[in-house]
């Protein structure tokens, strides 16, 4: 089903080390991503910026979802002479750490400002993830796909508490530009992993590189890759409509900025951690379409929880807090499973391109939601959105099960000869 035939190791690139440099091009990474994503959207709400506008600032996700577009380039171009992806990773973490500082002469208060950083920082951290992701996908051996998502899911869960819950903690005890600086002068730390990455790509000679020249179409063209990108399109469809306001109910339901900010980051540092492992070991174990169902169900239950309490249903802080930490746990299962998935359908000559393919989709509907949520909100309520979000789960979790339960009864018809493996949509 995936290329991996001939995915030769670099020299030098011991198992290990190729763990420790995933992790800490990830971190690079989650760092900003997270300033922007849980630190900046409950400061705006208490500098009195709308719901609304709120719900907008989803639109800096916007690179994130079309960087299928460009991603044939970054697999077919070496911006530096003697390095590939790394070349690729370096240029756009000096120029991410470059827009974080910029942002300490602009104000809280000040929406386009932060809104034009942000896009350019998205830009790069774009460009960024199509270089990270090609060279996971391209590296990791089909049985450490698992552990290097974990690994992933891990390193996001430090980038939610260096940039979001260390963000908010900084800027609520000594203010916006403390805040500031110490996450750009924590950006600063990942980049040295660039220099650890190992890489064989070839450069291939004119007539060659055109024949194998990365392109979307080539990705398209095979049934496989069609079908996990189904997949991809449904399964996260409702969470948008919820995490982009989920900071917001909080800070409306009378929630102090430094308990969500402890409420996040630990969230992160504990479930999440925790979790991204749990996933790896459950993949292993029960396959793909198992644990997508388990973690849909789970998934549909925290929006419930919070429907519930919007109602007036249910009472205090303690059951959301509750369904917060659980969302959690959700989301970096679902990051391991879901990549690992992913990987699966990777060629070897054009991995980023195949793998940002498929995470481009599944953030699509992701973004699409989470631009609609605070008008949602502000037109029916935050019942009337968490009510919808958790009948749009519920849908999506029997479809996405249904689907992978047919997609790999496909693939085990076409190869009769393989032995029977417990999980053959990650250890092929």
């Amino acid at each position: 089903m995936s290329a991996d035939a001939d995915r030769p190791a670099p020299a030098g690139l011991s198992r290990l080390r190729l763990f420790v440099v995933l992790a800490c091009l990830y971190l690079a990474q989650a760092i900003p991503s997270y300033l922007f994503a849980a630190a900046i959207p409950p400061i705006l709400r208490e500098q009195g910026v709308s719901r609304t506008a709120i719900g907008m600032m989803a639109l800096l996700m916007l690179p994130l979802v079309l960087k299928f577009l460009w991603a044939p380039l970054v697999d077919r171009f070496r911006p530096l002479a003697r390095a590939h992806r790394a070349g690729w990773v370096i240029i756009t973490q000096v120029g991410v750490i470059a827009g974080i500082v910029a942002m300490l002469w602009i104000e809280p208060t000040d929406v386009a400002g932060i809104f034009a950083v942000g896009l350019a920082v998205s830009l790069l951290m774009s460009t960024q993830d199509i270089a990270t992701d090609g060279y996971a996908a391209k590296y990791l051996d089909p049985k450490d796909r698992p552990i290097g998502n974990a690994i992933q899911g891990g390193s996001v869960a430090l980038g939610v508490v260096l940039g979001g819950t260390l963000g908010l903690l900084a800027y609520h005890h000594a203010g916006w530009q403390t805040m500031v600086a110490m996450v750009a002068a924590l950006s600063v730390i990942p980049l040295f992993a660039a220099f650890a990455m190992r890489e064989t790509d070839p450069v291939a000679s004119a007539p060659q590189a055109v024949i194998n020249r990365p392109s979307i179409l080539r990705f398209l063209r095979r049934p496989e890759a069609r079908q996990i990108l189904w997949i991809a399109l449904i399964y996260r469809a409702s969470e948008g409509l919820v995490k982009s306001m989920e900071g917001s109910y909080l800070v409306d339901a009378g929630v102090p900025l430094d308990i969500i900010g402890y409420l996040s980051g630990g969230a992160a540092l504990t479930v999440g951690l925790g979790g991204s492992a749990l996933a790896a070991w459950l993949l292993h174990k029960r396959g793909a379409a198992s644990v997508l169902g388990l973690l849909g169900a789970l998934r549909t239950l925290c929006f419930l929880i919070f429907a519930l309490h919007a109602f007036g249903a249910i009472a205090g802080f303690w059951p959301i807090f509750g369904a917060s930490f659980l969302q959690t746990l959700v989301r970096y299962m679902e990051i391991v499973a879901l990549y690992s998935l992913f990987m699966t359908v990777t060629s070897s000559d054009q991995p980023g391109t195949d793998f940002t393919i498929l995470s481009c989709a599944q953030l699509i509907v992701y973004l699409v939601g989470s631009m609609v949520a605070g008008r949602l909100a502000d037109m029916l309520g935050y019942a009337a959105l968490f009510t919808l979000a958790t009948m749009l789960s519920a849908i999506a979790v029997v479809a996405t099960y249904r689907m992978l339960s047919a997609h790999f009864a496909d693939a085990a018809k076409a190869r009769p000869e393989a032995p029977t493996q417990p999980l053959p949509e990650v250890a092929e």
